[in-house]
């Protein structure tokens, strides 16, 4: 019998939630109406697709801080044959955009990527070519199994007639509210009456409603028609460069994920210009070196290491990170045994270092869900319209809110993620997809900005190196840094702070790292087992049962043999 993770460990903790299980599907997103939308679609027959884009629409609606179909995103999909595929529905830039759009709020800080006047945040200029809506309809037809109408139905209900707000949506409603108050259709929804939302207020969305309907009814095709018109002119009114045509003209691209062994497993996720595949893996190589469960989890010389890694990864995700059309991304390089190896060999256990890159030359308000059927598809979706709110205004009459993506983007022209006309955002999304033997083990995922990729491997080493739980696994607690601070989550305790201190750390306490991580296990006797965390309003919803053995009649006890 395997000693228990907690017996090696320098942190502990008590899981605040509980996991679900079912054997017919399970969904598992950040909000519940959001979760019961894909079971409805489950327990009526559909597959892990059509539960997927149910909720995702659903999200929209309860969850409209964080994902709209004016946003973008990163779906990784499993199919019931065991083919794994990436659709890339990541904003690009408009084809009116230029280089040297914005100026520089800190020019002499090349990781400060505001611009003067928070122009490429806030506002119409901030706005990218969205992808989200054509990319959910996209995966609906080819690999769902229902009609658009019927995934949409739970979104428009609950957009018509209301939905009590939460806690963490109020929140999230006052502190986007100054910004929020500068739009008369936003601020009626979520600052009304001047303050924002209480918790408990009852949130209808009429014209979202409508816009829902057209869209049920015309399917991604309104977009080139009247819809797509009504909003590229509220763009335009916005102060904004996204045209009719430019989302006409944008389209999904299909994507290889990229593949790598970490102990018994194999870890599949997104290629670039999601950074999430490469970087991971990068770590992960140079983890493998390391005996990470005899260290224990949340000790000092396991978030040392930890906190190394990051550092080395980002140091060269900013020299060479970002769209492939655009940016020679050396892959290979970077998620090669060699290299990995080089990195290592530099890494002191006693001492934190600045690290530079090795090879030549994101938001964190996002949604994330994960859901699976009992015929082998998985869906991994990490879906955003950037910040809290996205652009802070609705495209009147429509709604719709759309996303700030070019705060996303290096204001100075020249870089490997300077602004430039079709350049696809670069994004930390880590929709993935863990295998065992071939087989899926886990899949999980979440939002959170640039600190997505870094969580999702914690949550994975949790699993797979230290023997956690899932629940235990998504709910641990979070450690981040990029080369500065080192973030750390309360549950760590004073004794591997003060650690982390003497080697070199600068310490930030933080009252989370990243948001809400969604994930599913496989069961080898065919349980699908949900978890989510108290990092948002997370439910896991499973799906067991079924229909009558066949033949089976009712037989009225005066009919019926006694």
């Amino acid at each position: 019998m395997s000693q228990p993770w907690t017996d090696r460990a320098g942190t502990r903790f008590t899981t605040e939630k509980r996991p679900a299980t079912g054997t017919r599907g399970m969904v598992v997103t950040n909000h519940p109406l959001a979760s019961a939308a894909g079971a409805e679609m489950l327990a009526a027959g559909g597959n892990a697709v059509d539960a997927a884009i149910a909720s995702l629409f659903t999200l929209t609606v309860v969850e409209p801080m964080m994902v709209g179909l004016l946003g973008g995103g990163t779906a990784h999909l499993r199919l019931a044959d065991g083919t794994h595929t990436i659709i890339d529905g990541m904003a690009t830039c408009a084809a009116a955009a230029t280089p040297d759009m914005f100026t520089p709020a800190q020019p002499g800080n090349p990781r400060n990527l505001e611009a003067v006047g928070r122009l490429n945040a806030v506002g119409g200029l901030s706005v990218a070519t969205p992808g989200n809506l054509k990319a959910w309809c996209e995966m609906l037809a080819r690999f769902g199994s229902f009609p658009l109408a019927d995934v949409m139905a739970p979104a428009i209900r609950h957009a018509e007639r209301g939905y009590r707000a939460t806690p963490y949506l109020a929140e999230c409603a006052k502190e986007a509210a100054p910004d929020m108050a500068k739009d008369p259709a936003i601020a009626a929804i979520y600052v009304p009456d001047g303050a924002p939302l209480k918790p408990g207020h009852r949130v209808v969305q009429s014209d979202y409603a409508e816009t829902l309907k057209t869209i049920a009814k015309e399917g991604v095709a309104a977009l080139d028609g009247a819809l797509g018109q009504v909003i590229g002119d509220g763009i335009a009114r916005a102060g904004g460069l996204v045209t009719a045509e430019d989302i006409r003209a944008y389209r999904t691209i299909e994507r290889a994920p990229l593949r790598g062994p970490y102990r018994d497993v194999e870890i599949v996720l997104p290629p670039p210009p999601a950074s999430s595949g490469v970087h991971v893996l990068q770590m992960l190589n140079i983890l493998s070196g390391y005996d990470l469960r005899a260290m224990g989890f949340g000790t000092a010389d396991t978030a040392h290491l930890l906190a190394e890694c990051l550092k080395i990864a980002f140091a060269d995700r900013a020299a060479a990170s970002g769209d492939p059309a655009f940016v020679k991304v050396p892959v290979e390089k970077l998620t090669s045994a060699a290299y990995a190896d080089e990195r290592r060999a530099l890494i002191d256990m006693g001492r934190a270092q600045a690290w530079g890159a090795g090879v030549a030359p994101e938001s964190p308000n996002t949604t994330h869900l994960t859901v699976a059927d009992g015929e082998g598809r998985i869906c991994c979706f990490t879906q955003t319209i950037n910040s809290t709110f996205g652009a802070r205004f609705i495209v009147h009459g429509t709604g719709l809110i759309p996303n700030n993506y070019l705060a996303t983007f290096d204001p100075r022209p020249g870089n490997a993620l300077s602004i430039v006309p079709g350049k696809r955002v670069t994004t930390s999304m880590s929709p993935m997809i863990v295998l065992r033997g071939g087989k899926p083990a886990y899949a999980l995922g979440m939002p959170g900005g640039l600190r997505i990729f870094g969580s999702v491997m914690q949550g994975m080493l949790n699993l797979v190196d230290h023997g956690m739980s899932l629940q235990e696994a998504v709910e641990a607690p979070r450690l981040w840094t990029q080369g500065e601070a080192l973030e750390l989550e309360p549950a760590f305790g004073e004794a591997v702070r003060a650690e982390l201190t003497a080697r070199g750390h600068e310490i930030d306490r933080m009252p989370h790292v990243g948001g809400g991580m969604c994930a599913i296990r496989f069961h080898d006797d065919g349980v699908l087992e949900g978890a989510a965390c108290w990092r948002a309003d997370g439910t896991a919803v499973g799906v067991g049962g079924g229909l009558a053995r066949e033949g089976v009649r009712f037989w009225p006890d005066a009919a019926g043999q006694r």
